[in-house]
């Protein structure tokens, strides 16, 4: 397997090789003559990678997976295993030897012309240098939330976003509350004033512990972080990041905008040995918008604690409180969400067929998936160093996570941070 630095990364992903913009395929019909099939590419083919292609072909009769990119060769055959078998999808899957592994396999997958769409479901650090080579490479984009993992990656997002809509190529995120019913209607009504002025916000992601995956003795430090990739900020960016961002990403839509500040806290309490690698399991942090309003965010992952996973809007009149499929306003305008919510992940996948197709209002989700990445970016960086600090100061930010290169090998895990003792950078 290859060795690449982030250079090489970024080099490719800029404009050598592969990486030449060329016109979106959908941009004068489709790739393979304007039938209705779409050939869709797969980079990362872990559970959620999986699920996405798996969603993508329930959402349109015409997508084809026709080529698969991960980094473990199992994980690929696994997932390729696991779609095969599922009778509602036969013939649909049509990958043949195009099944690439490595550091280098999503450079592999995003050459092949006949690619109208890709799914980026690696572990989010390598995010913003897959999402910029696919659309210098001219493809349509379904990303996994977060897209980053520090401030340098949100900045790489932003630009590769804008050059995507220079080229009307479509970009729809893994933020599926965004696609759902019940959220749009809750937002619709919270636009016409059912809860008067939004006032502030609350939102949580409590929850027990996940998956972890025990080292083996044949496992590089890079192959057992980047299997264990839950546990090192600069794979996952905390689960305030790669999970907590969804109620993140609510809050800043119905504030109408992202935080000017974070003031938070958070630890390590019980996940404390080091298969648990450098990662906090609570965050406590208070966000302030422009006009000073705001609102309060909650999340851990600790065993035999008490869930919560919701959002509540509180406005002059009334409140909004929303969890997948579920919507509540309590107040002057009584109302509870009863219609058909259907299935998020499929109507995210629909929204952006359709939007490639030229059948729905165009869709570029990377600025404002990415602003609400950068939201839990900065909420980190507050708890992590025990320091407010400012949208301008993360947006600005020269952190960057990235290991030194990319290759199986030694890689030693960074430190878990001390609140007053690590530096804010």
């Amino acid at each position: 397997m290859s060795d690449w630095t982030r250079r090489d990364f970024m080099k490719t992903a800029a404009g050598t090789g592969i990486a030449a913009t060329v016109l979106p395929s959908f941009a004068a019909g489709l790739s393979n003559g304007g039938s209705d099939v779409i050939r869709v590419g797969v980079i990362g083919c872990g559970g959620r990678g999986t699920g996405a292609a798996y969603n993508t072909l329930e959402a349109h009769a015409g997508t084809r997976i026709v080529a698969m990119a991960d980094l473990f060769p199992d994980r690929l055959n696994g997932s390729l295993s696991y779609l095969n078998d599922v009778e509602d999808f036969a013939g649909r899957i049509d990958v043949g030897e195009r099944k690439f592994t490595g550091f280098d396999a999503y450079n592999q997958l995003l050459a092949q012309p006949d690619i109208d769409m890709v799914i980026l479901a690696t572990p989010p650090g390598f995010r913003p240098i897959h999402f910029q080579a696919a659309v210098n490479a001219g493809k349509h984009v379904f990303m996994e939330k977060p897209v980053a993992v520090d401030p340098a990656g949100v900045r790489t997002v932003i630009d590769a976003a804008e050059k995507a809509k220079a080229n009307n190529l479509s970009v729809v995120a893994g933020t599926q509350r965004r696609h759902e019913p019940c959220y749009l209607e809750a937002m619709r009504r919270i636009r016409e004033g059912a809860i008067g002025d939004v006032v502030t916000a609350r939102c949580a992601w409590n929850q027990g512990g996940l998956w972890v995956h025990e080292r083996k003795p044949e496992y590089t430090d890079m192959e057992w972080q980047c299997r264990n990739w839950l546990y090192f900020t600069w794979l996952s960016g905390d689960h305030i990041c790669e999970q907590h961002i969804h109620n993140l990403d609510v809050v800043n839509w119905a504030m109408g905008g992202h935080p000017t500040r974070a003031y938070g806290m958070g630890g390590r309490e019980t996940r404390t040995d080091a298969k648990y690698g450098n990662i906090f399991d609570h965050f406590a942090i208070e966000y302030e918008y422009g006009d000073g309003r705001q609102a309060l965010s909650f999340c851990r992952q600790q065993d035999g604690t008490d869930g919560r996973v919701e959002e509540t809007i509180f406005g002059s009149r009334g409140s909004l409180t929303t969890r997948p499929g579920y919507a509540v306003i309590k107040g002057q305008a009584d109302w509870r969400f009863d219609g058909e919510n259907g299935n998020p992940y499929v109507h995210e996948h629909r929204d952006l067929i359709a939007s490639l197709r030229g059948e729905g209002s165009y869709l570029n989700e990377g600025q404002r998936v990415a602003e609400s990445t950068l939201t839990a970016i900065m909420g980190r960086m507050s708890a992590y160093t025990g320091k407010a600090v400012t949208w301008e100061q993360a947006i600005n930010s020269k952190l960057d996570l990235s290991p030194p290169e990319y290759a199986f090998g030694d890689l030693a895990v960074r430190p878990v941070s001390v609140p007053g003792r690590t530096p804010l950078t």
